[in-house]
């Protein structure tokens, strides 16, 4: 393995630690602030970025979970008054989602807090940094 290529590894493990780290943080901020989950926040946030609604089949694939890890989330969501599921009136095995009114509210202030500590996490990077960082992943990509 050539020195380039080990590290490559190192930063990826790197990587990897840097966003587990992160996403505990924030799951313990979720549960703790707010008594919510990483999985309930998720779905608020894609249902939010689409208003108008989207087929559960939509949403698994925004999440990239499957049909079931999703319907899990949107039945307490449902449960809870803050998602509504209506079925298609040209097919009636398809069901769209969407926020109510209240989940709208509660996702915004989830959001409001979600930022805050994002913000906390990564107090350390420099608008100079988070510039450079963007660059670098924006460069990396998928392949």
């Amino acid at each position: 393995m050539s020195d380039l290529t080990k590290r490559r590894l190192k930063m990826w493990i790197r990587l990897l630690g840097v966003t587990r780290s992160a996403e505990n943080h924030l799951r313990e901020h979720l549960r703790t602030a707010h008594n919510s989950t990483l999985p309930r926040f998720d779905v608020m946030a894609a249902l939010y970025r689409r208003q108008d609604g989207v087929t559960m089949s939509e949403l698994s694939r925004m999440l990239l979970v499957s049909n079931g890890n999703a319907t899990a989330v949107v039945d307490r969501l449902e449960s809870s008054g803050l998602v509504r599921r209506t079925q298609s009136e040209a097919d009636r095995r398809t069901y769209f989602v969407a926020l109510t009114p209240a989940g709208l509210a509660e996702f915004e202030g989830l959001a409001a807090g979600h930022e805050v500590e994002v913000g906390k996490v990564f107090a350390g990077v420099s608008d100079e940094d988070l510039d450079r960082l963007t660059e670098i992943l924006k460069r990396m990509g998928t392949k």
